[in-house]
Formats: structure tokens, C-alpha cells, sequence
């Protein structure tokens, strides 16, 4: 079967340049969107001449020229968007409003798959204030993408591991310590921990799946459904030492927090709703969603416990 054609939206970003990779390891004729804001941001255009290099075909068009993005959509079969939505850099999740609309005028396009790729933004209506406007945005996303009739697949891969299992699920830290850990409350709760490299192959494998048209794939590999006690405890092994401990308590957590500004609060909103909540193992996947290392057994996910190696 002939491989579709794909457009990556964001593709010099964190999640964004993996994307690119492994499309064009896949086979994929791959365009890369190049937009003028990019300025003189020398070290993006370099990577975007990389990807050229690599065979991908770089592709001018911008958020604020509606019909640069038409003729940009027209190229493509599918498109995916890695656009940034991280407060504590940038946040232009609603900018892929204008995205839709060139896709839904283009009439071309096989598949969506919008900037999600974090904590399902559909079982987020209860995350607390300032940092359920990230799941918020992706719903207004989710619900214009369903309204233009546009064929979707909604990626959800819960926890990247360079910021979680690097800082061993502590906030705002992402090397993991030989000496201390903080410990977020008893720290048995499960999260789930997905290195980007595979979230990027998962993705992809998707794009021309006819079993993922209009569903979302949720990235939960079985070995890495852990607890921060676990995750400790595998980084223990490794350095061949006990760390020192201090728990934080959930009500001191949500005390720390409130004292925070904005970003910061949108941010360790995620990991109070992951660490001490349990969002995104609290749940069974219904009729329309797909968990990705059954669908792909194929591919050899990354562990988070040799993911850890990398620090030694």
C-alpha cells in the first residue's frame, strides 16, 4: 500500500522533530511546515535544512495567511500537529483553529491527528484551575475538528519520560538525584511513562491504520504502568543506593502551589492530577479507543526502568 504523504505542523519542536523522524524512517513522503515566524531562529532553521537533507520537503505557510495553509494542506494526505501547548514556554493549541479551517477547505485531507499527545483531555472537565485550560483548549480543538466533519485520530501518551522518569516524577526536576527525592504523597499511585521516541513510532504507525479513523490511541505500555515508589526504587537498583526522602503532603502540595504564578501553577496542576489523583489510570478505554502496544505489538517500546540507564 502506497504511504500517505504527511505534513508535521510544529516539526522543530520537542515532540515535533521525533515526528518528522519517524515518518521518514516509515517511508512517508514527509513535508515539514516552515513558517515565517520562525525569524532568525538559526538553530530551527538548521534543523529544518536537516530534514531536508533527509529527504523531507520543507513547505512556507503561516497561522496568519489562511490560504498559505490551503495550498500547504493540499500536498498532503494526513496531517499532524505538534504544536506547542506548554505553559511554561508557549501555549498556541487554539491557533490550530485556523489549521481546521484550511483542512476543511482543502477537502483533501485523510486524517487529523491535532496536538494532544499528554493526559486525555476528554476525562480532564474536573482538573482544577489554572491548569485545566490546557485540556479545555484541546476540547474546543477536539470539538471543531468533529464539527468540520474532518477524519481524526486523537493521540494520548500521558507521561514524556525526559520530564517524569528523569526527575523521578518530581516537579520541576528533570535529572534524576543519587542523593535525594521527593516524595509526592505515599507515592503509590500508577502513572504511565512513554519515552517521545516511541510516542512518535505509535503515532505514525496510526496515521494510515484504517482501525484508528475517528478514534484516539492511547500509548500505555504494561511495563511502564508504574508508581513513583517504583520508579525510585528502579533508579536505587541502579545506583546501587537508598536515596534520602521527604514526602510533601497532597494538602501542603496544593498549599505550595496557590503561591505560585501562572505557569507554574498550569504546570504542577498536571502533576497533582497525575501523582496524586491518579488521571491517567483511573479509567478503561471505551468502544472507540485503542491502546497502542496491543495494536503494535511490534514495536519494542522503551522501558522507563532502562530509560533510566541514560543518567548514569
Amino acid at each position: 500500500m502506497e504511504k500517505s504523504r504527511v505534513l508535521v505542523v510544529g516539526g522543530t519542536g520537542y515532540l515535533g522533530k521525533r515526528l518528522v523522524k519517524a515518518s521518514l524512517a516509515n517511508g512517508h513522503p514527509t513535508f515539514v511546515l516552515l513558517r515565517p515566524e520562525i525569524g532568525v531562529d538559526i538553530e530551527k532553521i538548521q534543523l529544518l535544512l536537516s530534514f531536508k537533507e533527509q529527504g523531507a520537503k520543507l513547505v512556507k505557510a503561516s497561522f496568519s495567511d489562511h490560504q498559505s495553509l490551503v495550498d500547504a494542506v493540499k500536498q498532503v494526505d494526513v496531517v499532524i500537529s505538534a504544536i506547542s501547548g506548554v505553559h511554561t514556554r508557549s501555549h498556541h493549541i487554539l491557533l490550530q483553529l485556523n489549521l481546521i479551517k484550511a483542512i476543511k477547505e482543502a477537502g483533501n485531507i485523510k486524517r487529523f491527528l491535532p496536538s494532544e499527545f499528554g493526559t486525555d483531555p476528554s476525562r480532564m472537565s474536573h482538573a482544577m484551575e489554572p491548569g485545566r485550560v490546557t485540556f479545555d483548549d484541546k476540547m474546543v480543538i477536539r470539538k471543531a475538528i468533529e464539527e468540520a466533519g474532518i477524519p481524526f485520530t486523537y493521540v494520548t501518551a500521558n507521561c514524556f519520560a525526559g520530564y517524569f522518569v528523569g526527575g523521578l516524577s518530581q516537579p520541576l526536576i528533570i535529572t534524576p538525584s543519587t542523593d535525594h527525592v521527593l516524595v509526592l504523597g505515599h507515592a503509590n499511585v500508577k502513572a504511565i511513562y512513554v519515552d517521545e521516541d516511541d510516542i512518535a513510532t505509535y503515532t505514525i504507525k496510526a496515521v494510515d491504520d484504517p482501525r484508528m479513523v475517528n478514534k484516539t490511541l492511547h500509548i500505555r505500555p504494561p511495563e511502564n504502568i508504574l508508581s513513583q515508589n517504583e520508579l525510585v526504587q528502579a533508579w536505587e537498583e541502579l545506583i546501587g543506593k537508598q536515596l534520602a526522602k521527604t514526602t510533601i503532603s497532597e494538602e501542603d502540595f496544593l498549599t505550595k502551589l496557590k503561591n505560585m504564578d501562572y505557569a507554574e501553577q498550569v504546570g504542577l496542576g498536571h502533576y497533582y492530577n497525575v501523582c496524586y489523583e491518579g488521571c491517567l489510570t483511573n479509567f478503561e478505554l471505551g468502544d472507540n479507543e485503542e491502546e497502542a502496544s496491543q495494536l503494535y505489538p511490534e514495536v519494542n517500546y522503551v522501558r522507563a526502568k532502562d530509560y533510566l540507564k541514560r543518567y548514569l
